[in-house]
């Protein structure tokens, strides 16, 4: 048998196992349809982030290879954002333009058939939030580099929005340009985060390039393929498809291990299991002892405190309220005398949610299409 002849053989086998693909999709689509009907009659909630990590986990025991865990994971979550949407269409906000790695992040985790809308600033994502106007938001809570997002605590503050889930997202950037010349680049455009964060790599390949500050990556990609091509934009390498750059160099952070772990908010708490951190907000009694008192009741009752950090407060000069990161589910029955304790010792208390561990999402793509290790 010829080489051409056993080709497509296989070619015929791979065709026949996407049409039963093709089938079983649409009877899953079908009972999620039915889903949806069932809903409509309850609570409505279609994002459910912890039966959705349960299902992930699920199937990445069942899975025995060749496919890599992650490719099956992308693929399903694929399945499940459609799944979602026919149930109901959901509309999600993001930290904008298109084109940022909040809006990577959503689409990583919350896949592409949700209706995805930019805000200019964080505010904008809490207030569509918490107004009705979205049913959730991503906004970026804190960078292993860099620390804490100061703006989306505060926002925590003022707008009332539950945690809904967790993602971390790796923070890998690219250099795009309408041309492929290196040599020919003399400005490079970009949000001032990732210019420091790639200020090794700039310095010892475009040594005279002038670095010029912009409001955001995406921004920085739009002006870049709008002008000259003797400038370059410093963003994530999935712009340049985007705009129609090219990539001329990815990555080139010099730091590898970024990550920006991302919260998915809502108005309505989860309702759903499979939490395993609780988020809260707190402030403390004016007295001398007050948040060791905190952290000893914490202690007293097995918790494990993984975060805790002040900011202060709009309004009350001098005075601060803690955001703190809890290793369980605050919200179980079994942990319901540790809450009212909780309560009787902090100046007052507010629960942003329960929600399982993020999972790690690489959301980047080098240039030939693999993911990066």
């Amino acid at each position: 048998m010829s080489e051409d002849s056993v080709l497509a053989s296989v070619r015929r086998e791979i065709d026949a196992i996407d049409e039963e693909i093709v089938e079983l999709l649409n009877r899953r689509a079908q009972v999620s349809k039915r889903v949806g009907r069932i809903k409509s009659g309850g609570s409505g909630q279609v994002f459910k982030p912890g039966r959705e990590e349960d299902l992930l986990a699920k199937l990445a025991r069942y899975n025995q290879g060749p496919l890599p865990l992650e490719h099956l994971r992308a693929v399903y979550r694929e399945i499940i954002s459609s799944s979602r949407s026919l149930q109901r269409a959901l509309q999600v906000v993001y930290l904008g333009p298109e084109g940022t790695f909040s809006y990577f992040a959503g689409l990583s985790y919350l896949g592409s058939s949700c209706e995805y809308t930019p805000r200019p600033h964080i505010e904008g994502v809490f207030a569509s939030v918490a107004s009705g106007k979205a049913d959730l938001g991503v906004v970026p809570l804190e960078n292993s580099r860099q620390g804490s997002v100061g703006q989306s605590l505060d926002c925590f503050m003022e707008y009332d929005v539950t945690v809904q889930a967790e993602a971390y997202a790796r923070i890998s950037h690219a250099l795009l340009a309408k041309d492929g010349d290196l040599s020919a680049i003399k400005r490079v455009h970009s949000h001032h985060q990732p210019l420091e964060q790639c200020a090794g790599w700039l310095r010892a390949n475009l040594p005279h390039a002038e670095l010029i500050p912009a409001d955001s990556t995406a921004a920085a990609a739009r002006t870049v393929a709008r002008g000259r091509g003797t400038s370059a934009a410093v963003g994530h390498v999935r712009l340049a498809e985007l705009h129609g750059l090219n990539v001329l160099a990815s990555p080139i952070e010099d730091a590898p291990e970024n990550w920006t772990r991302f919260f998915i908010i809502s108005r309505t708490p989860n309702q759903a299991g499979g939490n395993h951190k609780t988020s809260i907000l707190f402030t403390t009694l004016n007295k001398p002892g007050a948040l060791a008192g905190v952290l000893d009741l914490l202690a007293s009752e097995g918790i494990n405190l993984t975060k805790l950090e002040s900011r202060p407060i709009r309004g009350r000069q001098w005075r601060y309220a803690f955001f703190a990161d809890l290793e369980c589910d605050l919200l179980e029955d079994r942990y319901a005398g540790a809450l009212e304790k909780l309560r009787s010792c902090c100046a007052s208390l507010k629960l942003l949610g329960a929600y399982p561990a993020g999972p790690r999402l690489e959301t980047a793509r080098q240039e030939n299409g693999e993911e990066e290790e």
